[in-house]
């Protein structure tokens, strides 16, 4: 493949084989680049984004994406200092990397680490090279909304200026709904350089597997049990209490199981659901392998998407696709409107429960679990062609690199 146009840095400090959702469409967008005559590089953390006692190859070149891995810029989630050590020494070093590629023709930078921006911005005065900034996320929004930072306080006010700063600078500025547009318009007025586009699910590894054919369900016992399955990260700003607090109301429900896959801050809630009721109905499992993701995914009746009321516009539900790319209903704990609501009102394919109402979201459940199977399977069905109408990986990467290109031409021009 020719890279006469010349280098990509991408910055993220999450990345395959991480299973954080974050470093899977990186690494898509970093392939679909080099597929546009683009050489690669991605500065990523050498070890794990919820485990930082996984270690990855140090250098790789995967999907001719050259990935260089570096050290101590991941301390695992513990703790807010743990956190801004490993951000800060990710910006010291994709600094010094970016002063020395050679070719350099633009900078594409997400928001993890949250302090991401000080280097794409730092680069691009030094190399006078555009910036595609990809919002996966909003901060200091999300920190002030969940209680950890002050609104005011001198770090949100800093945290907010390193946010102006990166929006002013950014040659293409995409966000992932229009909640999120919203909040960064009122940041800075990002005009017609701004772009809105959902983020794909990774087909690539994803296919519906019936039932009687797929051997997780053996696997795990959830052989003619009707399966509610929340999968991916176990957010804080999403709690999923709610779904917790009904599942114990129908432990006695011999058919119905919650499968919980995952990890994150949130995934203790459910560990401690389990030790304090030990429920029968409630499985706690760890994040499943890439190459077994469409087992997993497959084994559920119907997925469950969080949103936490207070974080529209602030985080993207990007599990909604997955579940929708396997041809299975959605069920939304989660306010109106967000994007999965506003998907649900245009097309049929799931039901939708209120944070807190534990009775309203029984009464849900055993609707749902009582619903026909070929009633659900047509739901499911429906949901796979919204997907490859509206959110399929092939529409949704092209339109993603048409963006970057667009912005980093017109900014060069």
């Amino acid at each position: 493949m020719s890279t006469e146009r010349g280098t990509i840095l991408l910055l993220s400090q999450v990345y395959v084989p991480d299973p954080a959702s974050v470093g899977q469409h990186m690494h898509d967008a970093a392939v679909g680049l080099i597929e546009r005559g683009y050489r690669v590089v991605a500065l990523v953390s050498s070890r794990g984004y919820d485990d930082p006692s996984q270690k990855y190859p140090r250098r790789e070149v995967l999907d001719g994406v050259e990935i260089r891995r570096l050290p101590w810029t991941s301390f695992g989630k513990s703790s807010i200092l743990s956190r801004l050590l490993g951000s800060i020494s990710f910006v010291i070093q994709c600094s010094l990397w970016g002063l020395f590629t050679r070719r350099l023709a633009g900078i594409l930078s997400s928001t993890s680490p949250p302090l991401c921006p000080l280097a794409a911005v730092f680069l691009a005065v030094v190399r006078r090279r555009p910036i595609g900034y990809w919002v996966m996320d909003l901060n200091p929004d999300q920190a002030v909304a969940l209680g950890q930072a002050e609104a005011g306080s001198w770090k949100v006010r800093a945290f907010d200026a390193m946010n102006r700063l990166i929006l002013r600078r950014a040659a293409r500025v995409i966000t992932l709904d229009r909640f999120m547009a919203e909040r960064v318009n009122r940041k800075v007025e990002v005009g017609d350089r701004l772009a809105i586009m959902p983020p794909w699910p990774h087909q690539d590894h994803l296919e519906p597997v019936a039932h009687e054919d797929n051997p997780f369900r053996v696997e795990h016992g959830l052989e003619n049990r009707f399966v509610v399955m929340y999968s991916g990260n176990h957010s804080p700003s999403s709690p999923l209490t709610t779904i917790l607090e009904a599942a114990i109301e129908l432990r006695d429900d011999p058919d119905l199981v919650f499968l919980f896959i995952g990890g994150g801050l949130g995934k203790q809630d459910v560990e401690q659901a389990i030790t304090e009721h030990r429920p029968g109905n409630i499985v706690s499992l760890p994040y499943q392998p890439l190459d077994r993701i469409k087992y997993s995914l497959s084994a559920a009746d119907v997925h469950l998407v969080a949103i936490g009321p207070s974080m529209v516009g602030m985080i993207h539900p990007c599990k909604v696709y997955g579940a929708m790319a396997i041809s299975r209903p959605i069920l939304l704990l989660g306010p109106t409107p967000c994007h999965v609501s506003d998907i649900l009102e245009r097309h049929p394919v799931g039901w939708k429960i209120e944070y807190g109402d534990v009775e309203g979201a029984v009464r849900t459940l055993r609707e749902i679990a009582a619903t026909g199977r070929r009633e659900l399977q047509a739901m499911g069905e429906k949901a796979g062609r919204v997907v490859e109408s509206e959110f399929s990986k092939e529409r949704l990467l092209g339109e993603f690199c048409d963006a970057l290109e667009s912005g980093w031409s017109e900014a060069r021009s």
